[in-house]
């Protein structure tokens, strides 16, 4: 309110609880939190009536006080700061009213403007307001964000821009419209129109997950712009190849794909050291597998490609002409246990 069209100051709270021991925080705080107004609230009630988490716990006593810490860092703010609005995600409500209740406690004989008796029509006689916005949920309920894990980052450094287009290209059908409301910018009437082709009697259905790589590329562009889009299509089709191809060596693109989703480890071996030796000591000196017994089980099950090419015999060597753009190797223990090898 002070410092209008100034600039945003950013506070670290460790700055007023550094120096406050626990028992002063009893004594100036917790005696004017009442036990049932806390248990009262939903964030409260819905752990309680969950009973125990997979973690062992319904709620520890640390998230159940952490109200009153919040509570406290508003009321810390209200004071020195002139802070009179708290803004979060609706499941942030209880820890703002507890804010709003410590200073209407403690505060209302410091500010002029105070709860006083007035005559006539009721005004708004309140010291400070919460607002809350409703969280991005799946039809599940869960949220988006770090506690129910698999955190969508907006910075490309923690979550590639291909990462982001796959996390939304698995968005449920039943959450996909929603989503398109929400994160997108395309016109209502457009996002209608997806909705109706997603039936498949639909004229214009293009067929299953259409409306999903619409949400992924509107969502992953806004983000990353047209280049980091550009870079997630081209690892998504890369890694389709590599999935889908079974005779003759992976294209160069598929190699790069695989490198930058993270779906395959890579290690790089010395030429010398690879070319004219059996595939088996291959496998084991990168540690695709642990031994070259194993390996040798695996042959025998037919389990063991070379970029592709299945391995039949045990004394199979790699070739010089094998590796793709002269240093790519992609090895294959089984459907899911690959590896790129680069030779130097």
């Amino acid at each position: 309110q002070g410092n209008v069209g100034g600039e945003v100051e950013i506070l670290n709270n460790l700055e007023w609880f550094e120096r406050m021991t626990f028992l002063d925080f009893l004594r100036n705080v917790g005696k004017y939190a009442r036990v049932g107004a806390m248990m009262s609230k939903d964030s409260v009630k819905s752990r309680m009536v969950a009973g125990e988490d997979d973690k062992g716990s319904g709620m520890s006593f640390t998230e159940f006080s952490y109200q009153l810490l919040q509570g406290y860092d508003f009321m810390h703010l209200y004071r020195s700061k002139d802070c009179r609005i708290q803004i979060g995600g609706s499941d942030q409500w209880g820890n703002i009213t507890a804010g709003t209740d410590l200073i209407r406690r403690l505060c209302s004989q410091d500010d002029p403007a105070g709860p006083k008796e007035e005559e006539g029509e009721a005004e708004d006689l309140s010291l400070a307001y919460g607002i809350t916005f409703p969280l991005l949920v799946g039809s599940d309920g869960k949220k988006f964000g770090k506690s129910e894990g698999g955190a969508i980052w907006l910075d490309g450094n923690k979550l590639s821009p291909y990462h982001m287009y796959q996390h939304l290209l698995r968005t449920p059908d039943s959450d996909v419209v929603k989503f398109l409301k929400m994160l997108t910018f395309l016109d209502m009437s457009e996002v209608a129109a997806i909705e109706a082709s997603m039936d498949p009697s639909h004229p214009s259905h293009a067929g299953p997950n259409e409306a999903q790589r619409v949400l992924a590329a509107e969502v992953t562009k806004f983000v990353h712009g047209q280049e980091g889009l550009d870079q997630a299509l081209k690892i998504t089709k890369g890694l389709f190849e590599s999935q889908k191809k079974i005779n003759g060596p992976p294209s160069l693109d598929a190699f790069e794909a695989l490198a930058l989703s993270g779906n395959a480890p890579s290690a790089q071996v010395a030429r010398s050291e690879v070319v004219g030796f059996p595939t088996v000591d291959l496998l084991v000196k990168v540690g695709l597998q642990p031994s070259k017994s194993a390996v040798r089980r695996m042959i025998k099950g037919g389990a063991i490609r070379v970029n592709n090419r299945l391995v039949k015999e045990e004394a199979e060597v790699v070739g010089e002409e094998e590796a793709v753009d002269g240093r790519f190797l992609l090895l294959a223990a089984g459907k899911k246990n690959k590896m790129i090898v680069e030779l130097t």
